[in-house]
């Protein structure tokens, strides 16, 4: 069975998309609609901008999430059995899932960096990896602390994220590597993302979510709030909203995955962070790069 996954922030690079855009006349046409969508030119951007430009939040979402979901409209094998994205990648699975549209998913995912870059502004934040400490400790650790942090990302068993207010994200890193932590890295992130600061974003993205057309999926939709394989568009939704405040189970998610009959896992979309984080989860599951 083929499960097909969709990358997040960070994996964005210069020039990505440049090639689709120049080569499938298709493609062509879905960049420059999501031009106009978004009444701007991201594609000057994703091409001749700097990394600089494409770690924005406004433009990071847009940008990954145009570069996957073309992707799969240029692929002419594309037959998922399974779909599931992390975090932002969730979207583009559901686009490619035949939930949403591209032009609605696209609007979602605008409104979604606005609402999340508006809250980072309003209280300062931020997010850390915690690279080699078991997560029961790290869960420990965030519930003792007196302000807000928690687990955001459950990236790999070994690599693992938390989120929240800067000065108590910095205290708990410090704790976590008395106890044993092999690394603990502040991320060049925006703000604490899949945390309690996402409060307001959750409730701005709500509002637009319950407006905008949904359809069942064309297969089962792993979502990172529960892991489990969703084919009901009332639980997608909710999902969905939930999914700002609530924390990535990624490693969970694959795991599940290859549970329910995965054999082959493949990473749509820019760089390729997925096919190392699989690596990590489980050794021997086998995750290719997708191919247009």
């Amino acid at each position: 069975m083929k499960a097909y996954i969709f990358p997040g922030q960070g994996s964005q690079f210069v020039s990505m998309g440049s090639d689709l855009y120049h080569s499938n006349s298709d493609a062509k046409n879905l960049f420059e609609k999501a031009n106009d969508i978004l009444n701007f030119d991201i594609c000057k951007i994703m091409f001749d901008g700097t990394i600089e430009d494409l770690k924005k939040t406004n433009i990071t979402q847009p940008a990954i999430f145009i570069h996957s979901t073309i992707m799969v409209k240029c692929m002419s094998n594309f037959k998922p059995d399974m779909l599931a994205g992390h975090s932002l990648g969730e979207f583009s699975a559901l686009v490619a899932g035949e939930v949403l549209s591209f032009e609605n998913g696209l609007k979602l995912v605008k409104e979604r960096a606005t609402a999340m870059q508006k809250a980072c502004e309003e209280t300062e934040s931020t997010m850390a990896a915690i690279i080699g400490l078991d997560s029961q400790i790290i869960e420990e650790k965030c519930r003792q602390q007196k302000g807000t942090v928690v687990m955001a990302n459950y990236n790999s068993p070994t690599q693992l994220v938390i989120s929240g207010e800067t000065n108590v994200v910095k205290k708990t890193c410090q704790e976590l590597s008395t106890l044993g932590a092999k690394k603990t890295i502040l991320l060049p992130v925006g703000g604490g993302f899949h945390s309690p600061m996402m409060e307001s974003a959750k409730k701005n993205l709500k509002k637009m979510i319950e407006n905008t057309h949904f359809k069942n999926p064309i297969c089962p939709i792993y979502q990172n709030v529960t892991t489990d394989g969703v084919v009901s568009k009332e639980k997608i939704q909710n999902n969905l909203i939930e999914q700002l405040t609530a924390p990535v189970k990624w490693y969970q998610t694959i795991q599940k995955m290859h549970q329910d009959g995965a054999t082959t896992f493949i990473e749509v979309g820019p760089g390729n962070v997925l096919m190392g984080l699989n690596k990590r989860i489980n050794r021997i599951l086998n995750t290719e790069k997708a191919i247009v």
